[in-house]
């Protein structure tokens, strides 16, 4: 019986659930998912506690941005890559997402075409290109939202961590990436709907996506993925691989000198971060209901690291926190003050870096020591501690 409960806790997938930080942070997740789904299903849409479709919509929009975050801070908070391309992983993810919803609408489009989607017709298209044929069925679109993406980083890291480029120039490298496939996006030939890029969705697996209860169903989806990706990374960080990731980023050299073959560990955690990213792009579409190749933006990409500096670098659920507050700060600015959101994200940017260093969750970590510390010292037991217990 101990040695089955040894071995069930040793799994290196289950180690994440004996955490505090894990508990609260699934907890907080779950209350969020079951308090959203009440006020929209339960209450009347007069009652000022209700909760529209277009608010769990927007819900799910910043639990996919949230997803995206904590991708970005597995490579940059615990590997010490920072990535300024995982934009283009996300976009990846939602175009193969978008091209299976494009081929569900049929002859239901603007053309009436059976296979052909609407832009190909209007281009003159004559047949479905290569690439988009299996986007039909829905077991093949949703692998390849994760295989796509996955296979980029494979070759790009392969690639970038064989010849070790580190550092900053490791960072223009992912920004230039993005920047190309920008670019490549944006043109008609390319087969991806140019600069409209795809749109006009009308249903997934079968459900409308129109409904109220497919805008839920997406909106839980998306809360049950950001959940799974964030214990598939606090078991990575958990991990023997983690420890070596983290090594890797504080003494690379150090690190190669003990045996280690760094590229491996990077070129691991690199790709699984994409495949998140991946991921949290295909659920990003459907809710917004739109792909296109600003997604591929370095300005985007940008955004992103800022949301895991403003939330805390390697915390994971700092991620999560940066990106649903500076996303819920844009939604308010952008319909109050349009032209100052640039202005307020600098600023926002500015006084945490100055102020909070170690972003939101060094601050909560900051106000636990504090609480522990003045609990230590208002107990009458710990008036004669050793000095090794003082120093712990």
């Amino acid at each position: 019986m101990s040695l089955t409960t040894e071995s069930s806790t040793n799994f290196w997938l289950a180690r994440p659930f004996s955490e505090r930080s894990t508990q609260i942070f699934l907890g907080v997740l779950l209350a969020a998912l079951a308090l959203v789904t009440l006020l929209h299903v339960a209450v009347p849409p007069d009652n000022p506690l209700h909760v529209g479709a277009y608010t769990v919509n927007l819900f799910g929009k910043y639990l996919s941005y949230a997803l995206l975050a904590v991708a970005v801070d597995l490579v940059w908070g615990y590997l010490g890559i920072l990535s300024l391309g995982h934009g283009a992983f996300f976009a990846i993810g939602g175009y193969a997402m978008g091209m299976y919803l494009m081929r569900q609408i049929g002859d239901r489009g603007t053309y009436g075409h059976p296979v052909l989607p609407d832009f190909m017709v209007f281009l003159n298209w004559d047949s479905l290109p290569w690439f988009w044929h299996g986007f039909d069925m829905a077991w093949f679109a949703f692998a390849m939202v994760l295989l796509a993406p996955g296979l980029l980083a494979l070759v790009f890291g392969f690639l970038a961590f064989r010849s070790r480029v580190t550092g900053v120039y490791l960072s223009i490298i992912t920004q230039a990436l993005t920047f190309a496939l920008m670019l490549a996006f944006f043109r008609n030939e390319m087969g991806f709907g140019g600069n409209n890029g795809l749109t006009d969705f009308r249903e997934i697996v079968g459900f409308d996506l129109r409904s109220d209860a497919t805008r839920l169903g997406l909106f839980l989806a998306t809360g049950v993925a950001l959940a799974l990706g964030y214990i598939l990374c606090r078991a990575i960080v958990t991990s023997k691989l983690g420890r070596v990731s983290v090594a890797t980023r504080d003494a690379e050299a150090r690190t190669r000198f003990l045996g280690y073959r760094v590229e491996r560990f990077q070129l691991f955690v690199f790709v699984v971060s994409a495949m998140l990213a991946g991921l949290a792009g295909a659920l990003y579409v459907p809710q917004v209901g739109i792909i296109n190749p600003s997604e591929f933006s370095p300005i985007f990409s940008i955004e992103i690291v800022l949301w895991v500096a403003l939330g805390g670098r390697a915390t994971l659920y700092g991620a999560v926190i940066g990106a649903i507050l500076v996303n819920y700060a844009k939604t308010i600015f952008t319909g109050v003050m349009p032209d100052a959101w640039l202005f307020a994200l600098g600023a926002m940017f500015v006084l945490v870096t100055v102020f909070l260093p170690k972003g939101v969750a060094g601050l909560f970590r900051y106000l636990k020591r504090r609480k522990r510390d003045d609990t230590a010292n208002s107990d009458p037991n710990n008036s004669h501690s050793t000095p090794e217990e003082a120093s712990a």
